[in-house]
Protein backbone atom coordinates (compact mmCIF):
# COMPACT_ATOMS: atom_id res chain seq x y z
CA UNK A 1 0.00 0.00 0.00
CA UNK A 2 1.28 3.29 -0.87
CA UNK A 3 2.74 5.69 2.15
CA UNK A 4 -0.16 8.30 1.39
CA UNK A 5 -2.74 6.39 1.80
CA UNK A 6 -1.98 4.79 4.95
CA UNK A 7 -4.35 5.84 8.20
CA UNK A 8 -2.54 3.48 11.06
CA UNK A 9 1.13 2.87 11.65
CA UNK A 10 2.49 0.91 14.36
CA UNK A 11 6.28 1.81 15.17
CA UNK A 12 8.21 0.87 18.04
CA UNK A 13 8.28 3.33 20.61
CA UNK A 14 10.31 6.42 19.73
CA UNK A 15 13.40 8.02 21.10
CA UNK A 16 14.48 11.68 21.75
CA UNK A 17 17.47 12.49 21.19
CA UNK A 18 17.70 16.07 22.39
CA UNK A 19 15.66 17.28 25.23
CA UNK A 20 15.56 20.11 28.04
CA UNK A 21 13.35 19.07 31.17
CA UNK A 22 14.89 21.93 33.63
CA UNK A 23 14.41 21.23 37.35
CA UNK A 24 12.04 21.65 39.86
CA UNK A 25 8.49 22.62 39.05
CA UNK A 26 8.77 23.03 34.83
CA UNK A 27 10.70 19.25 35.55
CA UNK A 28 7.28 18.15 37.31
CA UNK A 29 5.21 19.36 34.89
CA UNK A 30 6.99 19.19 31.79
CA UNK A 31 8.40 15.64 32.11
CA UNK A 32 5.26 13.91 32.02
CA UNK A 33 4.53 15.01 27.83
CA UNK A 34 7.81 13.35 26.66
CA UNK A 35 7.21 10.63 29.12
CA UNK A 36 3.83 9.90 27.42
CA UNK A 37 5.16 8.84 23.80
CA UNK A 38 9.03 8.47 24.40
CA UNK A 39 10.29 5.57 25.93
CA UNK A 40 13.92 7.16 26.70
CA UNK A 41 15.71 10.46 26.12
CA UNK A 42 18.91 12.37 25.96
CA UNK A 43 18.93 14.76 28.68
CA UNK A 44 20.35 18.09 28.67
CA UNK A 45 23.03 19.66 31.41
CA UNK A 46 22.38 23.12 31.18
CA UNK A 47 20.92 23.58 34.08
CA UNK A 48 21.68 26.58 36.51
CA UNK A 49 23.95 25.55 37.80
CA UNK A 50 24.78 23.14 35.07
CA UNK A 51 25.53 19.71 35.37
CA UNK A 52 29.31 19.21 35.36
CA UNK A 53 30.20 15.58 37.15
CA UNK A 54 29.16 12.48 37.38
CA UNK A 55 27.50 13.06 41.08
CA UNK A 56 25.80 16.00 40.02
CA UNK A 57 24.36 13.96 36.84
CA UNK A 58 23.49 11.30 39.71
CA UNK A 59 21.61 13.55 41.58
CA UNK A 60 19.36 14.94 38.30
CA UNK A 61 18.63 11.60 37.44
CA UNK A 62 17.14 10.86 40.80
CA UNK A 63 15.24 14.00 40.54
CA UNK A 64 13.77 13.63 37.13
CA UNK A 65 12.79 9.71 38.61
CA UNK A 66 11.18 10.89 41.23
CA UNK A 67 9.21 13.39 39.15
CA UNK A 68 7.88 10.69 36.96
CA UNK A 69 3.95 10.36 37.01
CA UNK A 70 3.18 6.50 38.57
CA UNK A 71 3.56 3.98 36.16
CA UNK A 72 5.22 5.92 33.63
CA UNK A 73 8.18 3.63 31.81
CA UNK A 74 10.48 6.21 30.96
CA UNK A 75 14.58 6.42 30.67
CA UNK A 76 16.36 9.52 31.17
CA UNK A 77 19.62 9.20 29.14
CA UNK A 78 22.37 11.76 31.29
CA UNK A 79 25.01 14.15 29.97
CA UNK A 80 27.51 16.15 31.09
CA UNK A 81 28.07 19.86 30.62
CA UNK A 82 31.80 20.21 29.25
CA UNK A 83 33.84 22.59 31.18
CA UNK A 84 37.37 23.55 30.21
CA UNK A 85 37.76 22.35 34.09
CA UNK A 86 36.34 18.93 33.33
CA UNK A 87 38.10 15.98 34.61
CA UNK A 88 38.67 13.19 32.40
CA UNK A 89 38.48 10.66 34.88
CA UNK A 90 34.91 11.64 36.22
CA UNK A 91 33.87 11.51 32.79
CA UNK A 92 35.58 7.83 32.58
CA UNK A 93 34.05 6.75 35.40
CA UNK A 94 30.55 8.21 34.87
CA UNK A 95 30.26 6.31 31.56
CA UNK A 96 31.73 2.87 32.61
CA UNK A 97 29.00 3.48 35.74
CA UNK A 98 26.44 3.59 33.16
CA UNK A 99 25.37 7.43 35.39
CA UNK A 100 26.00 9.33 32.22
CA UNK A 101 25.48 8.48 27.75
CA UNK A 102 27.32 11.52 26.55
CA UNK A 103 29.17 14.43 27.33
CA UNK A 104 27.33 18.52 25.72
CA UNK A 105 29.75 20.45 24.35
CA UNK A 106 28.50 24.29 24.60
CA UNK A 107 30.42 26.97 22.84
CA UNK A 108 30.62 29.42 25.58
CA UNK A 109 27.71 32.16 25.15
CA UNK A 110 25.58 29.78 22.48
CA UNK A 111 22.29 29.21 23.90
CA UNK A 112 20.44 28.90 27.06
CA UNK A 113 22.64 28.71 29.93
CA UNK A 114 25.86 28.07 27.93
CA UNK A 115 28.02 30.93 30.09
CA UNK A 116 29.98 28.20 31.20
CA UNK A 117 30.89 25.98 28.07
CA UNK A 118 33.72 26.27 25.99
CA UNK A 119 36.15 28.64 24.35
CA UNK A 120 38.85 27.34 23.20
CA UNK A 121 38.68 23.28 22.16
CA UNK A 122 42.41 22.78 22.67
CA UNK A 123 41.75 23.11 26.55
CA UNK A 124 39.25 19.79 26.37
CA UNK A 125 41.47 17.99 24.07
CA UNK A 126 42.26 16.05 27.13
CA UNK A 127 38.68 14.91 27.71
CA UNK A 128 37.96 14.21 23.89
CA UNK A 129 40.79 11.84 23.99
CA UNK A 130 39.48 10.19 26.63
CA UNK A 131 36.16 10.10 25.16
CA UNK A 132 37.42 8.73 21.79
CA UNK A 133 39.64 5.81 23.69
CA UNK A 134 35.89 4.46 25.36
CA UNK A 135 33.02 5.39 23.24
CA UNK A 136 31.63 8.22 24.94
CA UNK A 137 29.11 10.36 22.45
CA UNK A 138 30.07 14.42 22.18
CA UNK A 139 26.80 16.20 21.96
CA UNK A 140 27.98 19.58 19.94
CA UNK A 141 26.09 22.85 20.05
CA UNK A 142 27.54 24.07 16.34
CA UNK A 143 27.37 27.26 15.97
CA UNK A 144 30.39 29.81 16.54
CA UNK A 145 29.28 32.64 18.85
CA UNK A 146 31.89 35.44 17.15
CA UNK A 147 29.73 38.79 16.83
CA UNK A 148 30.95 39.62 13.50
CA UNK A 149 29.43 36.85 12.28
CA UNK A 150 25.83 36.36 10.78
CA UNK A 151 23.37 34.88 13.27
CA UNK A 152 22.19 32.88 9.87
CA UNK A 153 25.85 31.57 8.73
CA UNK A 154 26.85 30.32 12.04
CA UNK A 155 27.04 26.57 11.69
CA UNK A 156 28.14 27.27 8.05
CA UNK A 157 30.94 28.59 9.96
CA UNK A 158 31.31 26.17 12.95
CA UNK A 159 31.65 23.42 10.74
CA UNK A 160 34.52 24.99 8.57
CA UNK A 161 36.62 26.32 11.71
CA UNK A 162 35.97 23.59 14.32
CA UNK A 163 33.83 20.33 13.07
CA UNK A 164 37.15 19.63 10.43
CA UNK A 165 39.68 20.24 12.94
CA UNK A 166 38.40 18.70 15.54
CA UNK A 167 37.48 15.55 13.66
CA UNK A 168 40.93 14.88 12.16
CA UNK A 169 42.75 15.51 15.22
CA UNK A 170 40.71 13.34 16.46
CA UNK A 171 39.24 11.20 14.38
CA UNK A 172 38.17 8.17 16.61
CA UNK A 173 35.86 10.40 18.41
CA UNK A 174 31.88 10.06 17.92
CA UNK A 175 29.86 13.10 17.38
CA UNK A 176 26.15 14.28 17.42
CA UNK A 177 25.80 17.09 15.41
CA UNK A 178 22.84 18.52 17.32
CA UNK A 179 19.70 20.29 15.83
CA UNK A 180 21.39 20.87 12.48
CA UNK A 181 19.80 23.73 10.73
CA UNK A 182 21.50 23.87 7.29
CA UNK A 183 22.34 22.35 4.41
CA UNK A 184 25.62 22.84 4.56
CA UNK A 185 25.22 20.16 7.92
CA UNK A 186 23.35 17.71 6.23
CA UNK A 187 25.87 17.47 3.78
CA UNK A 188 28.37 17.54 5.56
CA UNK A 189 26.74 13.94 7.85
CA UNK A 190 26.39 12.51 4.21
CA UNK A 191 29.89 13.04 3.55
CA UNK A 192 31.14 11.04 6.52
CA UNK A 193 31.64 7.32 6.55
CA UNK A 194 31.88 6.97 10.48
CA UNK A 195 31.52 8.71 14.07
CA UNK A 196 29.11 11.36 12.45
CA UNK A 197 25.20 12.03 13.00
CA UNK A 198 23.22 14.32 13.61
CA UNK A 199 19.86 15.43 15.37
CA UNK A 200 16.82 17.63 13.71
CA UNK A 201 14.41 18.73 15.50
CA UNK A 202 10.51 19.18 15.10
CA UNK A 203 10.04 22.40 14.56
CA UNK A 204 13.11 22.82 11.98
CA UNK A 205 11.22 20.66 9.70
CA UNK A 206 8.38 22.54 10.09
CA UNK A 207 9.39 26.59 10.43
CA UNK A 208 12.01 28.85 8.20
CA UNK A 209 13.13 32.22 9.29
CA UNK A 210 10.04 33.91 7.72
CA UNK A 211 7.53 32.33 10.36
CA UNK A 212 9.48 33.96 12.72
CA UNK A 213 10.07 37.54 11.31
CA UNK A 214 7.22 37.99 8.57
CA UNK A 215 4.30 39.37 9.34
CA UNK A 216 5.69 40.98 12.78
CA UNK A 217 8.08 39.02 15.32
CA UNK A 218 6.49 35.23 16.72
CA UNK A 219 8.53 35.14 19.84
CA UNK A 220 7.49 31.42 20.30
CA UNK A 221 8.95 30.55 16.95
CA UNK A 222 12.48 32.20 18.46
CA UNK A 223 15.01 29.24 18.95
CA UNK A 224 18.56 28.45 18.53
CA UNK A 225 19.72 27.70 16.48
CA UNK A 226 17.55 29.88 14.72
CA UNK A 227 15.54 28.46 11.63
CA UNK A 228 17.19 29.28 8.40
CA UNK A 229 15.50 30.09 5.14
CA UNK A 230 13.09 27.63 3.43
CA UNK A 231 15.77 25.85 1.00
CA UNK A 232 17.32 24.98 4.43
CA UNK A 233 14.33 23.51 6.17
CA UNK A 234 13.30 21.41 2.70
CA UNK A 235 17.40 19.86 3.31
CA UNK A 236 16.24 18.87 6.81
CA UNK A 237 13.04 17.48 5.64
CA UNK A 238 14.62 15.58 3.23
CA UNK A 239 17.49 14.28 5.32
CA UNK A 240 14.29 13.03 8.25
CA UNK A 241 12.38 11.37 5.29
CA UNK A 242 15.38 9.12 3.85
CA UNK A 243 16.06 6.72 6.09
CA UNK A 244 19.62 7.42 6.19
CA UNK A 245 21.02 6.46 10.04
CA UNK A 246 23.02 8.90 10.44
CA UNK A 247 20.01 11.73 11.04
CA UNK A 248 17.57 10.83 13.94
CA UNK A 249 15.22 12.80 16.27
CA UNK A 250 16.09 15.41 18.66
CA UNK A 251 13.17 17.35 19.79
CA UNK A 252 14.92 20.38 21.04
CA UNK A 253 11.98 20.51 23.41
CA UNK A 254 12.73 23.56 25.69
CA UNK A 255 10.22 24.72 27.66
CA UNK A 256 10.16 28.33 28.60
CA UNK A 257 7.80 30.54 31.04
CA UNK A 258 5.54 33.07 28.64
CA UNK A 259 7.19 35.69 30.70
CA UNK A 260 10.62 34.67 29.88
CA UNK A 261 9.68 34.41 25.94
CA UNK A 262 7.79 37.85 25.96
CA UNK A 263 9.71 40.55 26.93
CA UNK A 264 12.79 42.77 25.03
CA UNK A 265 14.86 39.97 25.33
CA UNK A 266 13.26 36.66 24.91
CA UNK A 267 14.52 33.38 25.50
CA UNK A 268 15.44 31.11 22.99
CA UNK A 269 13.46 27.56 22.79
CA UNK A 270 10.50 26.13 21.84
CA UNK A 271 8.19 23.67 23.65
CA UNK A 272 7.15 20.25 21.44
CA UNK A 273 6.90 17.60 23.57
CA UNK A 274 3.04 17.36 23.74
CA UNK A 275 2.40 16.89 19.58
CA UNK A 276 5.92 16.24 18.51
CA UNK A 277 4.86 12.91 16.87
CA UNK A 278 1.19 14.30 15.26
CA UNK A 279 3.74 17.11 13.90
CA UNK A 280 6.21 14.67 12.97
CA UNK A 281 3.47 12.47 11.30
CA UNK A 282 2.24 14.98 9.08
CA UNK A 283 5.62 15.93 7.73
CA UNK A 284 6.79 12.79 6.97
CA UNK A 285 2.92 11.70 5.56
CA UNK A 286 3.46 14.86 3.53
CA UNK A 287 6.19 13.48 1.93
CA UNK A 288 4.63 10.46 1.18
CA UNK A 289 7.13 8.79 3.20
CA UNK A 290 5.20 7.58 6.96
CA UNK A 291 6.68 4.32 6.58
CA UNK A 292 10.05 6.45 7.86
CA UNK A 293 9.35 7.57 10.62
CA UNK A 294 10.15 4.98 12.47
CA UNK A 295 13.47 5.05 11.30
CA UNK A 296 13.64 8.69 12.22
CA UNK A 297 12.53 8.20 15.71
CA UNK A 298 13.00 5.05 16.81
CA UNK A 299 15.89 2.89 15.29
CA UNK A 300 18.44 5.61 13.89
CA UNK A 301 18.96 6.89 17.72
CA UNK A 302 19.62 3.71 19.45
CA UNK A 303 21.54 2.23 16.64
CA UNK A 304 24.37 5.39 16.70
CA UNK A 305 24.35 4.79 20.51
CA UNK A 306 24.61 1.38 20.42
CA UNK A 307 21.26 0.68 22.60
CA UNK A 308 19.01 -1.90 21.50
CA UNK A 309 15.38 -0.23 19.70
CA UNK A 310 12.74 -0.38 22.30
CA UNK A 311 10.49 -3.73 22.53
CA UNK A 312 7.26 -1.53 23.18
CA UNK A 313 5.35 0.13 20.51
CA UNK A 314 2.91 3.28 19.47
CA UNK A 315 0.35 3.19 16.57
CA UNK A 316 -0.07 6.07 14.71
CA UNK A 317 -3.43 6.67 13.81
CA UNK A 318 -4.78 9.35 11.04
CA UNK A 319 -8.54 10.43 11.24
CA UNK A 320 -10.14 13.73 12.67
CA UNK A 321 -7.80 16.90 13.40
CA UNK A 322 -6.48 16.23 17.17
CA UNK A 323 -5.75 19.28 19.26
CA UNK A 324 -3.17 20.07 21.93
CA UNK A 325 -3.71 22.76 24.98
CA UNK A 326 -2.20 26.10 23.76
CA UNK A 327 -0.26 26.05 27.18
CA UNK A 328 0.56 23.68 30.01
CA UNK A 329 0.60 25.45 33.29
CA UNK A 330 3.95 24.81 35.75
CA UNK A 331 4.44 26.09 39.03
CA UNK A 332 7.11 28.69 37.22
CA UNK A 333 4.08 29.72 34.78
CA UNK A 334 2.21 29.37 31.93
CA UNK A 335 4.44 27.36 29.00
CA UNK A 336 3.03 27.81 25.24
CA UNK A 337 3.17 24.74 23.25
CA UNK A 338 4.94 24.70 19.31
CA UNK A 339 1.80 25.30 16.87
CA UNK A 340 2.73 23.71 14.00
CA UNK A 341 0.43 26.25 11.86
CA UNK A 342 -1.63 24.11 10.26
CA UNK A 343 -3.89 20.53 11.10
CA UNK A 344 -2.73 17.92 12.82
CA UNK A 345 -4.39 14.71 11.79
CA UNK A 346 -2.37 12.05 13.26
CA UNK A 347 -2.55 10.76 16.91
CA UNK A 348 -0.82 8.55 19.01
CA UNK A 349 -2.45 5.07 20.66
CA UNK A 350 -0.32 3.42 22.81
Amino acid sequence: MPDRHLTSLTIRRPDDWHLHLRDGAMLKAVLPETARHFARAIVMPNLVPPVVTSAQALAYRERIMAALPPGAKFQPLMTLYLTETTDPEDVREAYAAGIATAVKLYPAGATTNSDSGVREIEKVRAVLDVMAEIGMPLCIHGEVTDHDVDIFDREAVFIDRVMKPLRKKVPDLRIVMEHVTTQDAVDYVRDSNKNLGATITTHHLIINRNHILAGGIKPHFYCLPVAKREAHRVALVQAAISGDKRFFLGTDSAPHTDPNKLQACGCAGIFSAPNTMSCLAEVFDAAGRIRKIEDFASLNGPLFYGLPPNEDTITLIKGDPVTYPAQIATGDGPVTVFDPGFDLHWRVVD
